[in-house]
């Protein structure tokens, strides 16, 4: 089995900076995408920022210029650190990975982590 555990969310006040990590562990023979997702109260998930394994990034338009995505693949762990933090990036954190267990079958599985709650506020 495979376990993603997030850390880092908080409260801060606004243009504030946090650092999420997520540590997957578990069965992993490699990781191929990793992301981060977030989910505001009465609205859909969406993207926040995404890493391929040769570590090509690509983030929405709201967080492009303060958020950064980064990954240890030697550790199994993906970051995201942000900066100039502002009210409505307030909601709850998900990283999200691509995980193949086997390199009989090459089959990557989908996994989520628990979420970690944001909070910009003053």
């Amino acid at each position: 089995q495979v376990q993603l555990v997030e850390s880092g969310g908080g409260l801060v006040q606004p243009g504030g900076s946090l650092r999420l990590s997520c540590a997957a562990s578990g069965r992993i023979f490699r990781i191929n995408g990793m992301g981060w997702y977030r989910q505001a109260p009465g609205k859909q998930r969406e993207l926040v920022a995404g890493i391929t394994k040769s570590g090509t990034t690509n983030y929405a338009d709201s967080v492009k210029g303060r958020f950064t995505i980064s990954r240890d693949n030697a550790k199994n762990t993906v970051y995201l650190q942000m900066n100039s933090l502002k009210p409505e990036d307030t909601a709850v954190y998900y990283c999200n990975e691509d995980i193949i267990s086997s390199p009989l079958t090459g089959r990557a599985n989908n996994y989520w982590g628990q979420g970690t709650q944001v909070t910009v506020s003053s």
